[in-house]
């Protein structure tokens, strides 16, 4: 019968890490990916060119909502006091024919948020496509 020899106090501890489990699992997902990559086809992207670009504005209108709340329509020659509920007719007698016009609406910085919500809701509901908020403070 052999004899076991051990120094010290019994067995060593190894204070290396066993890399042969990490190495295993690494080479399973390398197989697997490799397997799986012929196998997803690749999605088509549709970028816009020129030619599908959305057209320019024929002409830009303003809805400016005051500091007391009150509406004024403005086009390119003409400046129309509205309502609330009228707004969007308005909208539409100055957009004419050609319904290609970009309307912009500008509030006074102490306007409730709520009341240019009023009036997007109200262009929305509508039916008019192209509305936009203005970055610029008006006096």
């Amino acid at each position: 019968m052999a004899s076991v020899v051990s120094r010290g106090r019994g067995r060593r501890t190894i204070n290396e890490i066993n890399m042969v489990p990490f190495i295993d699992v690494m080479l399973v997902l390398l197989i697997i990916f490799m397997v799986t990559a012929p196998l997803i086809t690749p999605s088509m992207i549709d970028l816009p060119s020129i030619g599908k670009a959305g057209r320019q504005p024929d002409e830009v209108l303003q809805i400016v909502i005051g500091k007391e709340g009150t509406l004024e329509l403005k086009g390119k020659t003409q400046s129309v006091p509205v309502t609330l509920d009228g707004v969007a007719l308005a909208v539409r007698g100055m957009q004419g024919q050609s319904g290609n016009s970009a309307v912009v609406i500008s509030a006074d910085r102490s306007v409730k948020y709520e009341q240019v919500v009023k009036v997007m809701d109200k262009l929305q509901r509508a039916g008019i496509q192209r509305v936009g908020l203005s970055v610029q403070l008006v006096n």
